[in-house]
């Protein structure tokens, strides 16, 4: 039953879905883009499913059509092509938002995503870092610096996705997934990469 659970905490909280969470988390938390109709709100949430979500998840199972390509993941190096599709595909979100002209820490957002995502290619050529923790640790950090820099204090999403990051990491080593140590580098780099471009850019 606890590796049932664990599964369905991986599943729900997978990197693809985190950025749609992160969203509906910024519009609900009382920045001050909270404020736009819930038009816009529902607008800037289908691109970002769509190009976060939807479109990474299309094209991997368009690839594993051909048998030569094998989504084991069972490597770091495994995870370098369906990263690389991760990173096109929210760079596309960055583009789609630029061009209705969004908020701009909407599309910092994702270009940020966009860098941990291209950190995470590089070190996965050697390491099984965990992309799980670091988009937990981007979406914590997004939500800190966002808190900071606006002078908005939106307490109870912060320990929520503290709470729910603790229990991403402890489904994630009870799978056996990773490494407690991955969790950790994931963690941080996602938590310091969206924290710094946030709060400075």
């Amino acid at each position: 039953m606890a590796k049932k659970f664990a599964q369905i905490i991986s599943i729900i909280f997978h990197p693809v879905f985190i950025p749609t969470l992160g969203f509906l988390l910024f519009f609900y938390s009382g920045f001050y883009f909270s404020f736009i109709t819930w038009e816009a709100k529902r607008f800037v949430l289908m691109i970002v499913l769509f190009s976060t979500g939807i479109l990474p998840l299309l094209a991997m199972a368009l690839l594993s059509i051909n048998p030569k390509f094998e989504f084991s993941f069972e490597t770091g190096s495994q995870r370098v092509l369906p990263l690389l599709i991760s990173s096109v595909s929210y760079y596309l979100g960055y583009i789609l938002l630029n061009r209705i002209n969004a908020y701009p820490v909407f599309k910092i957002f994702l270009i940020a995503s966009v860098l941990v995502i291209v950190v995470l290619v590089v070190l996965s050529l050697k390491w099984k870092i965990s992309s799980h923790m670091a988009g937990m640790g981007g979406l914590t950090g997004a939500l800190l610096a966002l808190s900071f820099r606006t002078g908005t204090n939106p307490v109870w999403a912060i320990v929520m996705v503290i709470v729910l990051s603790g229990m991403v990491a402890t489904a994630r080593l009870k799978l056996e997934k990773n490494k407690l140590w991955h969790l950790e580098a994931g963690y941080a780099l996602g938590f310091v990469t969206l924290y710094l471009i946030i709060y400075f850019v």
